[in-house]
């Protein structure tokens, strides 16, 4: 029997280090993977903020409107360090309580900090995502896309999308960025969709943490007695005061190394799919490669990977809509069904390639606005295109139930996509 899970299989609860999440967040409804988990459809229906339990009876307040979300993001009232504050940490599993909070392996990682250290992290990453750099990138994603696919033709169909192209690509993108060395993908694939699980025992979750630091760290001393023209050797030797040290360039170069490749491979993939399944939309983009800029724009809408939602914590009592949120409330604020919500968008679950561009919070809000969101669109919106272009007659392999769906990981997409095309 196979451990990947399904969408039709769902666990009964979501268990990320011990705090239990009731699995409504996660649950989409059967033979419709695009769609945010039915019943917080229908709790949005209601009002854009609700109350829920989780297993053990704790409140979890659940944000699903737009302005309510983009609200509940920008306030600094809702912390990110989520395991710094004490009403989350008291709800550890004892065992780990100690390994989670180890300074050392928290070091680096800005997205669960607040100002003023996440400033700090910010300020020196800004300088190293810089409008130059992302432009000289773009000949190179043009490369990595079209070799990738001139693999595939040559191979012949059929192929896994995600293994062949949707994977590949975003990952030599962001190796070649840091500076990491492409053949060393397996290792750190492998234990970065590990830690992106929350169905994994908690033992194996912090393995593969630890896997990844000891990955990074090697990386890291490389670099300072060899940089290069690259995103890690930059943070290296930089003039920052104070300087950063191992621990925290190990932190900082993992979240990149994770985020920079699960997430665009994840929207190159389930975007394929979601083409695929709509297929007048497929058509439309194939006729006119102009579209693709909102097309990308649209994908991230409509699918909006983040699959569980971002977490927060209140560091004292808000109101956000008409809801009055206590101090120490864990808050999920919904990706999914923000970027449904009816009051900003018409037809907000049709996939429509044409739509007028518009906001969304797919790449989040506020100060923890994605980094790379550019680069992002410029892999997406390069690699649908070529993939259209280059493989006429796209299609499924497989019945469309049995593409097996990303349901228990915080990035969700599929966990492989077999294609087909005319020779």
């Amino acid at each position: 029997m196979s451990d990947t899970p399904t969408a039709s299989h769902p666990r009964p609860d979501l268990d990320r280090f011990g705090l239990s999440l009731p699995s409504v967040l996660a649950e989409r409804p059967e033979g419709h993977p695009f769609d945010p988990p039915r019943e917080l459809v229908r709790l949005s229906g209601q009002a854009p903020v609700h109350r829920i339990a989780t297993r053990d009876g704790a409140p979890v307040w659940v944000i699903t409107g737009m302005a309510e979300c983009r609200a509940a993001l920008a306030d600094a009232r809702l912390s990110s360090d989520i395991l710094g504050h004490p009403a989350v940490r008291e709800k550890l599993l004892p065992h780990v309580r100690e390994r989670l909070l180890d300074e050392r392996a928290r070091a680096g990682s800005f997205i669960t900090m607040d100002a003023p250290r996440h400033t700090r992290y910010r300020k020196l990453l800004t300088g190293q995502f810089t409008v130059r750099r992302m432009k000289q990138l773009v000949p190179r994603v043009h490369q990595i896309v079209t070799d990738q696919l001139d693999a595939m033709i040559a191979q012949g169909p059929p192929a896994d999308l995600v293994r062949d192209f949707a994977l590949p690509v975003p990952s030599l993108v962001i190796c070649e960025l840091l500076g990491v060395d492409y053949a060393d993908r397996a290792e750190f694939q492998e234990r970065s969709a590990k830690v992106l699980r929350v169905d994994l025992p908690v033992e194996e979750l912090l393995e593969a943490g630890d896997g990844l630091r000891a990955f990074m760290h090697e990386l890291v001393r490389h670099k300072r007695e060899r940089p290069a023209d690259d995103i890690l050797s930059g943070l290296v030797h930089s003039a920052a005061e104070p300087p950063l040290d191992d621990d925290e360039l190990v932190g900082i170069a993992n979240l990149l190394l994770v985020a920079g490749h699960e997430t665009t491979a994840n929207m190159l993939a389930l975007g394929t799919f979601a083409l695929l399944r709509n297929p007048e939309q497929l058509a439309a983009l194939r006729a006119d490669p102009s579209l693709v800029d909102g097309a990308v724009e649209e994908l991230l809408r409509y699918l909006s990977i983040v699959h569980l939602g971002i977490n927060r914590v209140t560091t004292q009592e808000v109101r956000i809509g008409d809801e009055v949120i206590p101090e120490g409330a864990t808050v999920v604020v919904s990706v999914p069904l923000a970027n449904r919500d009816a009051r900003q968008y018409a037809d907000p679950d049709e996939l429509d390639v044409t739509r007028p561009r518009g906001a969304h919070i797919a790449f989040g809000h506020g100060i923890h606005q994605c980094l790379g969101q550019q680069l992002a669109r410029v892999e997406m919106a390069v690699g649908f295109t070529e993939l259209l272009r280059r493989l006429p007659g796209l299609r499924l392999e497989v019945e469309p139930e049995r593409v097996p769906m990303r349901s228990q990981m915080i990035v969700y997409g599929v966990h492989s996509l077999p294609v087909s095309w005319d020779g």
